[in-house]
C-alpha cells in the first residue's frame, strides 16, 4: 500500500473518513474504492468493512448488482427463477486519477472494467464540511457515463424477480450493534415503513449516532430508499427499483447523496434542520 491508495478526509483538522482507491479484494467481492472508516466528530465509527454477513459490503460507496449482466456488487448474482447464484460475472471499479485532491474533498476518475471491457466511465465527487459541534455532512457525487457502442441498462434483484431487494447505487453499510438502529423519515418509521419508497431524506440512529440520508437533486429524490435494520445496518438508494434503468451510449446518470454524519440522536426537527444546512445547490 501506498500513500496514493490512501486518502484521508478532514472536516476542522479532524480525520471523519479514509477512502482508499485500489483496495486488494478477491474479484468475488467486486473490487472497488470506498470510505472506512468513518467517523462522528467524537470519532465513532459508523460505518463497516467486510463484515461477516455480508463480506462484499465495503464501508461507503458506489455498488451495481447489475449492469448489462455484470455484478459490480459483490457477492452472487440473483437469477430469475433460480435465486441468488454463484457466476463468474464479478467487475471491478478502477481509480484512473484524481482530478482535485484537498483535505476535506476530491473529485475522482475511476473506469468500470467488466469481461475485459470498459462499460462506465465514473467521475466521482466527494466533500466533507462541518456543520454544527456535532455534526458534519458528506456530499457524495458520483456519474456513470456508457463508453460502450451500444445502450446499456442498469438492474437490480428486484428488476431480476426478487421482491424489496432494489439494492444498487449510492450504499452505507452501517455500524453492526447489538440493538438494531432505528429508522425514520420525516413522516414515517421503522424498515417496514421507509424500506422502497421515496423520501427527502432518511434517518438511521445507532447508540450514540445518527446517519441522515438525503438526495440532492430531483432524479435522486424520486430513487427509492432501499433500507435494512434487522438483518443488518445499511442504506442505498436505489437505482433500478421497479425497471432497469437504461444509458445509452455516451448517456451519463447523475446521482448526488448528501449524508449528515452526527453524534447523539437528533429528532425530526433537528434532523430536517441539518438536511437544509448540509444540502446546498
Amino acid at each position: 500500500m501506498t500513500a496514493d491508495d490512501t486518502l484521508v478526509l478532514r472536516v476542522a483538522g479532524r480525520p471523519v473518513g479514509r477512502y482508499l482507491t485500489r483496495p486488494e479484494l478477491p474479484a468475488r467481492l467486486a473490487p472497488r474504492p470506498f470510505l472506512h472508516p468513518v467517523t462522528t466528530l467524537a470519532g465513532t465509527a459508523v460505518t463497516e468493512l467486510s463484515p461477516a454477513d455480508h463480506l462484499h459490503h465495503l464501508g461507503v460507496g458506489v455498488a451495481v448488482p447489475d449492469v448489462e449482466g455484470h455484478n459490480f456488487w459483490g457477492g452472487r448474482t440473483f437469477v430469475r427463477d433460480r435465486g441468488p447464484t454463484e457466476l463468474d460475472n464479478h467487475g471491478t471499479q478502477r481509480h484512473l486519477a484524481f482530478q482535485l485532491r484537498d483535505p476535506d474533498g476530491f473529485v475522482e476518475e475511476l473506469r468500470w472494467v467488466a469481461a475485459g471491457g470498459e462499460l462506465l466511465r465514473e467521475r466521482r465527487t466527494v466533500a466533507a464540511t462541518e456543520l454544527t459541534g456535532t455534526a458534519w455532512a458528506l456530499d457524495f457525487t458520483f456519474s456513470l457515463t456508457n463508453v460502450t457502442a451500444g445502450p446499456l441498462s442498469i438492474g437490480s434483484p428486484a428488476t431480476n424477480g426478487r421482491p424489496g431487494a432494489a439494492y444498487g447505487g449510492f450504499f452505507w453499510r452501517a455500524r453492526k450493534e447489538d440493538r438494531a438502529p432505528e429508522v425514520f423519515t420525516a413522516d414515517r418509521a421503522g424498515e417496514p415503513e421507509v424500506h422502497g419508497r421515496p423520501a427527502d431524506w432518511l434517518a438511521l440512529a445507532g447508540a450514540g449516532w445518527t446517519l441522515v440520508f438525503a438526495g440532492a437533486t430531483a432524479d435522486t429524490r424520486r430513487d427509492p430508499w432501499f433500507v435494512r435494520t434487522a438483518a443488518y445496518p445499511g442504506v442505498g438508494s436505489s437505482l433500478a427499483h421497479a425497471e432497469r434503468l437504461p444509458v445509452p451510449p455516451g448517456g451519463t446518470v447523475v446521482r448526488r447523496v448528501v449524508t449528515v454524519v452526527a453524534d447523539g440522536r437528533p429528532d425530526r426537527d433537528e434532523a430536517a434542520a441539518l438536511v437544509r444546512r448540509a444540502v446546498r445547490p
